[in-house]
């Protein structure tokens, strides 16, 4: 299907962009820009009209499409009389969002806090018999605690993600703005 100019310029604009926030999110960038042009496709692509557009090996793509499917990104689509396998993308930008922090905890929070155990597992395996040693025991337990909350209040608040949250979504963010700026009047004033 051929597109209006402005429509190919946008869209050029759009996976360049997503491709660019792939490497802040710890995703593979040609995995975003794949996932970006399906996101702005109203039609599904077949495998080679994907490797054409982003100018990418069948390989890369395949691999590509692969992880995307098993993120739940994208979506495979079949046509009937149509052997080629099509995909179209998740559209709802909550999930999207949602799904890449679930997948970003599991890939690197997770195995962080396992390797937090490992490195106290090695102190304590010295004794514990200095000051030393067990203030970095306990330095290393404040940060796994950290991040055991931060696993905590992602799992609890990632289902909540969505558009027909948003009402709750956003009281929750005044309640804690009003709540920061309450603690700064109280430094001003105080």
């Amino acid at each position: 299907m051929e597109h209006n100019p402005a429509y190919n310029q946008a869209l050029d604009q759009f996976v360049q962009l997503w491709g660019d926030m792939a490497s802040a999110w710890g995703i593979n960038k040609t995995m975003s820009q794949i996932h970006a042009l399906l996101y702005a496709e109203s039609h599904p692509l077949d495998t080679d009209s994907i490797m054409d557009k982003l100018d990418i090996s069948r390989g890369n793509a395949n691999m590509n499409l692969h992880r995307l499917l098993e993120w739940e990104l994208i979506h495979k689509v079949q046509f009937k009389g149509d052997r080629k396998d099509y995909y179209s993308a998740e559209t709802d930008v909550w999930k999207i969002v949602s799904t890449i922090i679930k997948e970003r905890q599991q890939r690197e929070i997770a195995p962080i806090r396992a390797e937090l155990v490992e490195c106290i597992k090695t102190l304590e395996s010295g004794g514990l018999n200095d000051e030393e040693s067990r203030e970095f025991k306990k330095r290393i337990e404040n940060y796994n605690e950290f991040l055991e909350m931060f696993e905590r209040f992602t799992d609890a608040l990632l289902p909540y993600i969505s558009k027909k949250n948003l009402g709750f979504l956003k009281q929750l963010v005044k309640l804690v703005e009003v709540k920061e700026s309450l603690k700064g009047n109280k430094k001003k004033g105080g």
